[in-house]
């Protein structure tokens, strides 16, 4: 039985942050540098079997803009469950873990999802956004 651990990226050491990023690399192909540091400076949910990781997901806090306001997000980032363990519930033991961190810290919670990803988080209650979207950047606002 996997066990569930939670920690602030602070408290990751050297060994499970590499694991982290092998977990991100086999699962969705090598990720850029800064998809992996998008993951980091937050909260770290981490599934561990038999020593090994074999899931992953983070909440870290963002800025949205909406209607004037700027919220508080509970972004998730960096969901990933090992090949070999998928279809077995452990999404939802992560999410569970950060949904609960989202619920109580932030105004918003918002996360990107594949097409195979959202069907995950659409029966947990997520809602997809159907209005524009931007990122500010070093180069502006990008959409």
């Amino acid at each position: 039985m996997p066990e569930l651990r939670t920690a602030h990226t602070a408290d990751l050491d050297d060994g499970t942050r590499a694991a982290v990023r092998a977990l991100l690399d086999g699962s969705f192909g090598a990720v850029s540098e800064d998809t992996y540091q998008n993951v980091l400076g937050g909260v770290h949910a981490l599934l561990v079997e038999d020593g090994a990781l074999i899931g992953h997901a983070s909440v870290v806090q963002r800025r949205m803009l909406h209607g004037g306001q700027a919220l508080r997000t509970g972004y998730i980032e960096g969901v990933a469950v090992r090949a070999d363990r998928r279809r077995r519930g452990h999404g939802a033991t992560l999410m569970s873990a950060l949904e609960r961190l989202v619920r109580a810290g932030y105004q918003l919670g918002a996360l990107g999802a594949s097409d195979d990803g959202a069907r995950l988080y659409v029966s947990r209650g997520w809602q997809q956004w159907r209005g524009p979207i931007a990122a500010l950047t070093p180069d502006g606002i990008r959409g």
